[in-house]
């Protein structure tokens, strides 16, 4: 026996029969280990063979034979961990090297399946509830302040529940499927934030900044953000698009322009002389050219913000599409897998 608590045997009746059968019942409480392979962990499945021989005498003086097919289970007790799917019974005789006599064994392999219920309400679907909660880090508004700080509290949450699936797994060489899972999701968490605050600093783009390049209006403004529904307020997804501000911006440039010419226009038919009119001084056309340049510079560079500010939104329209698919994709291999 390989009990620490039975280190003797028993002394115990041998039942003999006139025929000379001999019939020798031994308890003995046998300890034993196998190898765990948790690649699949929490849906694996292990084998753990027993094997039962002599090796003092060969087979010529025991023939150890199985007498049923199966190990018998009656009195095994039900695990709240494990579930035992079978043990089937095999003989095998064995020739080594050093002999020429055979020796024959008896291998049980006993057949286990772990019982996952308990690994996916614990571990699993709050993993998974979390990891729909990064892809919505895109959806929050720039101005908030929470975008890089959710990602940081998801990041967070899942590293505390590897840690938990960590502990309750033998230790081991291979990975876990629940590991590679985490893993997987947290590589995804770190490159959504890393992409928050890219996009971030797209959007906080002072009025210094370059106008936005053609390639860049032409894709993102345009197509991305036709295929993410991002519009302005007043457009539509399927209705035409036009420049932000392009009318406005005209109709105000135009406004000095326009009064002046009227100013022209009311002098000539009052009979003001050109010369001695207030409104034709030199010094205050000078003053009105420049307020009409500030005003200019001021709507081209509220312009090159807002258009900034609008590829940072289609950018994170698009990214909280791509990374929702991503978790999606991911589970449903977790959960292919674990079927």
């Amino acid at each position: 026996s390989a009990d620490d608590r039975f280190g003797g045997s028993m002394e115990t009746n041998v039942v003999l029969r006139s025929d000379g059968h001999v019939m020798w019942d031994s308890p003995a409480i046998t300890k034993s280990s196998c190898k765990v392979d948790v690649s699949y962990f929490p849906f694996d499945g292990q084998r753990c063979r027993l094997t039962f021989g002599s090796w003092t005498y060969n087979g010529n003086q025991i023939d150890l034979r199985n007498r049923q097919d199966t190990g018998d289970l009656t009195d095994f007790v039900e695990n709240v961990e494990w579930e035992v799917l079978g043990m089937p019974a095999t003989r095998n005789v064995i020739t080594y090297g050093c002999c020429s006599e055979p020796y024959p064994d008896v291998t049980y392999t006993l057949l286990l399946r772990r019982r996952a219920s308990f690994y996916i309400f614990n571990l699993l679907l709050p993993c998974l509830m979390v990891s729909f909660l990064a892809p919505l880090g895109f959806y929050l508004p720039a101005d908030s302040g929470e975008k890089v700080s959710l990602g940081v509290t998801v990041l967070l949450a899942l590293t505390v529940f590897q840690l938990l699936v960590a502990e309750s797994m033998p230790p081991s060489e291979s990975v876990p499927l629940i590991g590679k899972y985490y893993i997987a999701t947290m590589t995804m968490i770190t490159a959504s934030t890393a992409l928050t605050i890219f996009i971030m600093n797209v959007h906080h783009c002072g009025p210094g900044a370059r106008p936005v390049p053609p390639w860049a209006r032409r894709l993102i403004l345009h197509h991305m953000a036709r295929l993410c529904c991002v519009y302005e307020v007043g457009e539509s997804c399927k209705g035409p698009r036009r420049a932000a501000g392009g009318r406005v911006g005209r109709g105000h440039s135009g406004g000095p322009r326009e009064s002046l010419t009227e100013g022209e226009v009311g002098a000539d038919a009052g009979g003001c002389p050109r010369d001695r009119c207030v409104c034709h001084h030199d010094g205050l056309l000078r003053n009105v050219d420049y307020i009409a340049g500030c005003f200019r510079r001021h709507r081209a560079s509220q312009r090159r913000t807002g258009e900034w500010k609008k590829v940072a939104k289609v950018m994170d329209r698009f990214f909280m599409w791509v990374f929702f698919l991503m978790v999606f994709l991911m589970s449903v291999l977790v959960l292919g897998k674990a079927a």
